[in-house]
């Protein structure tokens, strides 16, 4: 009878150790698929720049910094590859810096049509605006599941009992996407 009783609480145990690893590995996956969404939609991003860039330098001669800088700013974005697993706060930082030089970059490229009347007009352009600013509302999306995602599993892997699991297996906690320095301030508008 003792023996019966051992087994099963070793059965129960180890249910529940099979149980709450395979739902830590579920957890896990999710968020490096969504990542993978994420570095998607900011690829998307990325391989608008070059039509956009072509685009603008058929009209706007005189820009040719703005365009350079814009160039430059998608290589280093692009350069930047995370491991999934890895998803740390330097290594995110490192990435969302890279992101927003370019698409700081890509807000200066955009006010260049001001000037240029026919780049204004140019069906191209309008084109690869909208699409540009399609891409960044899908990138806010993504970021959004993603830092859900990230923090259901990192709850998971710090509640108790599992955070015992998760440690001895070696889950780590993931970085979320956090706002950009100044994005709490509203930007100043004049009409002068």
């Amino acid at each position: 009878m003792a023996i019966g009783a051992v087994v099963l609480v070793a059965l129960a145990v180890a249910g529940w150790v099979m149980s709450t690893y395979n739902g830590l590995v579920t957890k896990q996956q999710a968020v490096e698929a969504q990542w993978a969404q994420v570095e998607n939609v900011y690829q998307r991003r990325a391989d608008l720049v070059p039509n956009l860039v072509a685009t603008v330098k058929g009209y706007a001669t005189h820009e040719k910094q703005t365009l350079q800088d814009v160039t430059e700013a998608r290589t280093k974005a692009t350069q930047i590859h995370i491991d999934p697993s890895k998803l740390d706060e330097a290594s995110l930082k490192q990435f969302q810096q890279a992101q927003g030089q370019l698409g700081s970059a890509l807000s200066r490229l955009l006010a260049v049509h001001e000037a240029y009347p026919d780049l204004k007009a140019n069906t191209n352009f309008q084109t690869l605006q909208a699409q540009l600013e399609g891409t960044e509302n899908r990138i806010a999306v993504e970021r959004n599941k993603f830092n859900k995602v990230a923090q259901d599993y990192n709850v998971a892997i710090r509640r108790f009992p599992a955070s015992m699991l998760a440690g001895a297996f070696g889950f780590e906690s993931k970085a979320y996407f956090e706002a950009q320095a100044g994005a709490d301030k509203a930007p100043t508008v004049s009409f002068d």
